[in-house]
């Protein structure tokens, strides 16, 4: 008897031993495994100011969409598993308008399907200065409200002429969290000085670069470089590891 009743609270101590076992296993099933970090959340910040004719903001609407159309662009999107986008047109201080809001384009359907709604807008403003400061202030926000953390955050930004109202770039950057972002620059040469500017005083991160064009007949072509540069994250990891930015005539 007395062995019996060794045996039975050996047995009971297993069992409820193997009880706690279950829960935790119980438990494990139960708490939300962490989603797996997005490739890329790009932000196309698109000069619209009063610089830009109307013939020129065809070009550069045209352009963008031409771009993220173009065969090199879908496939590189499709590589790395999709990318999250927004852009939005700036001019002065207080002029940040959505031309696309966040998509995460995946394959040429749905490519195609923000292409279009690029195409569908109307310019909103046409006379108010480049407040560049304050568009990277804005982009910075709209990154911080991305749907997804991504592995890279990067602003896009586009122009043709330097800073000209509200307060400079290094403003934005000193005074917002930049920390994790990278600002690329796309630069239309109606100035040698632009160029520079952008060089020395915008781009900023791992892997920037300025892609430079002479004139607004080019956007397309200038576009899908930048893009395809930007989504495979060319250049990304040796320049977060030496601290070099990369510039690109």
């Amino acid at each position: 008897m007395v062995i019996l009743r060794s045996h039975l609270t050996h047995f009971r101590a297993r069992l409820k031993s193997l009880g706690w076992v279950m829960a935790a296993l119980l438990c494990s099933f139960a708490v939300p495994q962490p989603v797996l970090a997005c490739s890329l959340a790009l932000v196309v910040a698109v000069d619209v100011s009063a610089s830009i004719s109307e013939v020129e903001y065809d070009l550069q609407q045209r352009g963008i969409a031409e771009a993220l159309q173009h065969r090199d662009v879908v496939k590189a999107t499709e590589a790395v598993g999709g990318i999250w986008l927004y852009g939005f047109e700036w001019s002065g201080r207080y002029q940040q308008n959505t031309l696309l809001d966040w998509q995460f384009l995946s394959d040429e359907a749905s490519i195609r399907s923000a292409a279009g709604e690029i195409l569908d807008n109307t310019r909103d403003s046409r006379e108010f200065m480049t407040a560049l400061g304050h568009a990277l202030s804005h982009a910075s926000s709209v990154l911080a409200n991305a749907p997804q953390r991504c592995e890279r955050n990067v602003v896009d930004v586009s122009a043709d002429g330097i800073n000209n109202e509200g307060y400079d770039p290094h403003v934005a950057y000193v005074s917002g969290n930049f920390s994790d972002i990278t600002v690329n620059a796309l630069v239309i040469r109606k100035e040698d000085r632009t160029y520079r500017y952008f060089e020395n005083k915008v781009i900023r991160g791992p892997g920037a670069f300025v892609q430079a064009m002479n004139s607004y007949e080019n956007y397309t072509e200038a576009m899908v470089r930048k893009l395809v540069r930007e989504i495979l994250g060319l250049g990304f990891a040796d320049s977060r590891e030496t601290g070099r930015i990369r510039k690109i005539p």
